[in-house]
């Protein structure tokens, strides 16, 4: 997009009327947490467009013939705790044979700074493509940090998918991780004076677990 040249944001008639249902006030949590997981698999399928391939060999019942198969660094995914456990299994459908790490992050509601409390991946980063999830993207500190630390333990594959993001987020993941592409359902107006995504969806991890 314009200005944004990290951002892609993945728009498709399945996508945008589960979002709307995000969005509603009104949408029980039982149907929030359902929502979250088949939007994540819509969106993997487009975040992993790009996954490398090579040619094979296949038996079918009549004949041999060729076909593709992933090949390349295995995939990681790792939600940002807690909002982001929503996600995985959604992507996890898709590819089971995924990994998945877990980075705990919190945020100081007066700095609206991360704090890192909890950061176990898979080892050998350096050969591993990671998943960030995230159903938020507000400020962008909590996935700015959450990349570093990856990076810090040898990740260089890193993509960033989220539902709802604000554009001062994906700016600041642009101009701190360049080399990260991000991907979402909706690019959202703004953020509030406390930080919060408008129009959002509220605060997505209080929505998914029931804890507001």
């Amino acid at each position: 997009m314009a200005g944004l040249p990290n951002l892609t944001v993945i728009d498709h008639p399945l996508i945008r009327h589960k979002l709307h249902l995000l969005r509603d006030r009104t949408t029980p949590k039982k149907l929030f947490r359902e929502l979250v997981d088949e939007i994540a698999t819509l969106m993997a399928y487009e975040v992993t467009r790009d996954l490398v391939e090579e040619e094979v060999q296949v038996e079918t019942p009549l004949e041999r013939t060729k076909g593709r198969r992933i090949a390349g660094k295995k995939l990681v995914i790792v939600p940002v705790l807690r909002a982001g456990l929503g996600m995985v299994e959604g992507v996890l459908r898709l590819i089971p044979s995924a990994r998945v790490g877990h980075v705990g992050m919190s945020r100081d509601e007066e700095s609206l700074q991360p704090m890192e409390y909890y950061f176990k991946v898979p080892a050998q980063s350096e050969v591993r493509r990671f998943i960030i999830v995230d159903p938020m993207l507000a400020t962008g500190g909590s996935a700015a940090a959450a990349i570093e630390g990856l990076k810090g333990r040898g990740a260089d594959d890193i993509t960033l998918m989220c539902i709802v993001a604000a554009p001062e987020g994906v700016r600041r993941l642009g101009r701190d991780h360049p080399d990260v592409p991000v991907f979402t359902a909706a690019l959202d107006r703004e953020l509030n004076d406390h930080g919060y995504i408008l129009p959002g969806l509220g605060d997505a991890g209080d929505r998914l677990f029931g804890t507001k």
